[in-house]
């Protein structure tokens, strides 16, 4: 089997629009949420969201092609090439054959979709649609686009299973290259769901959080008073290479995947199992890969979307699986800062997971106040402020409507 290593970054998000600037407002402890500009949000129960800000698409592409990408393939797009430029690589000293791109959404183009939609049926009854209409919402539009861009001509494909997509992606590519199928795969998701009709649909499931009054604060997980996840928006991209491979071109390291598990909660199509069995088992099955104990994981970045019942159940998981060490394991909720980017969510929280096993410092959870009763006041939780610790091994956890679950293992590099 062969060794699996990270060694490139990249990100846009609600706090950050490149990876360094995304890590330091994380460590700052910054929001993402602000009141919802795309459109206008007063009669919606939800009026805010975590936004991509100062973004002008011109910035990044040619205008003829940023007419034929939805935002989510722009933010993907952008991701990835940050991504491809921090890992130094020459696509044409490499063997093309073996480089892959498992690059994942959970939705697709969703705003392309609505004006579309909304086109045709307020402009009359003769269709007339965009020409890059179909290809502008397929989920697997960024992975294709990439292949295309670099002339990538090994695995390809877009794993979709809600907000556990891309955690999954990482996972898939993972596994290809640790069975020698692959030398680099490019890896992430994208998401850019903050349009009418997402916030309407997930108003209507009660999903969101509906503070408006104090919106900054509104993502808080863990707290007694928590009333729903904030939607955000961006992506998240990762080279994942054999050692081999970086080792040869001499690249940069942040970490290595040592473990990666995928289970279903077969339980509820949006309801986390009450228990966490499925959050559990990816969680053992990650570490059980990597051949260690729990008392050796130092860190989890937790799913924890800001729900009532999603917050619970990952935490039940996690208090029995580490029993042993619960006071010694710490946890933390960057979705407090970045709302909950769905498809994204798990590359962008890989990405501060990689940094943390890289600088050994651990962002806080924010907003947090008044701690939900049923968890553990032993456990760290990282609540308010940064801490500093050394991280040899962090677990980063997704979890996705339909009962997707899935946990990925890093490791401190060492040679």
């Amino acid at each position: 089997m062969k060794r699996v290593v990270i060694t490139g970054l990249g990100a846009i998000t609600p706090i950050g629009n490149e990876t360094k600037v995304y890590w330091e407002n994380l460590l700052k402890g910054v929001s993402g949420a602000e009141m919802i500009s795309r459109f206008d949000p007063s009669q919606f129960k939800t009026k805010f969201a975590c936004e991509v800000k100062d973004y002008d698409p011109l910035d990044h592409f040619h205008r003829k092609d940023a007419r034929k990408l939805d935002r989510f393939n722009q933010y993907g797009l952008i991701a990835a090439e940050e991504a491809i430029q921090d890992a130094t690589l020459k696509f044409d000293n490499l063997n093309k054959d073996r480089i892959g791109v498992i690059f994942s959404s959970g939705i697709g183009g969703f705003e392309t979709f609505e004006k579309e939609t909304l086109d045709y049926f307020q402009n009359g009854a003769t269709p007339k649609f965009n020409p890059h209409f179909i290809t502008k919402i397929i989920p697997n539009g960024v992975a294709g686009l990439l292949s295309i861009k670099h002339d990538l001509r090994g695995v390809n494909y877009c794993p979709v299973t809600a907000c556990a997509s891309s955690t999954q992606a990482l996972i898939h590519a993972f596994n290809s290259i640790k069975l020698g199928k692959a030398d680099i795969i490019i890896a992430g998701g994208s998401e850019a769901p903050i349009t009418e009709s997402s916030i309407g649909g997930f108003n209507a499931m009660r999903s969101l959080s509906t503070n408006n009054e104090h919106y900054k604060e509104a993502s808080k997980p863990f707290d007694k008073n928590r009333d729903g996840f904030v939607i955000g928006e961006g992506a998240g991209a990762l080279v994942v290479e054999s050692l081999e491979s970086a080792v040869k071109r001499d690249a940069h390291i942040y970490a290595e995947i040592v473990g990666g598990a995928e289970t279903a909660d077969a339980y509820h199509i949006t309801n986390t199992h009450p228990e966490g069995r499925g959050a559990y088992r990816a969680m053992k099955e990650a570490i059980g890969e990597a051949r260690i104990s729990t008392k050796e994981v130092d860190y989890i970045n937790a799913h924890a979307t800001s729900t009532a019942a999603g917050d619970l159940s990952e935490i039940k998981a996690i208090k029995k699986l580490f029993a042993d060490n619960l006071g010694q394991v710490q946890i933390n909720a960057t979705k407090s800062m970045t709302g909950h980017l769905l498809g994204g969510t798990g590359a962008v929280e890989a990405i501060a997971t990689c940094l943390s096993v890289k600088t050994d410092v651990i962002p806080p959870t924010i907003n947090t106040s008044i701690l939900d009763e049923n968890i553990p006041t032993e456990m760290n939780l990282t609540l308010g402020k940064k801490s500093t610790k050394t991280v040899n091994y962090a677990l980063s956890n997704s979890f996705g409507f339909g009962g997707h679950c899935a946990a990925i293992l890093m490791k401190k590099y060492d040679k």
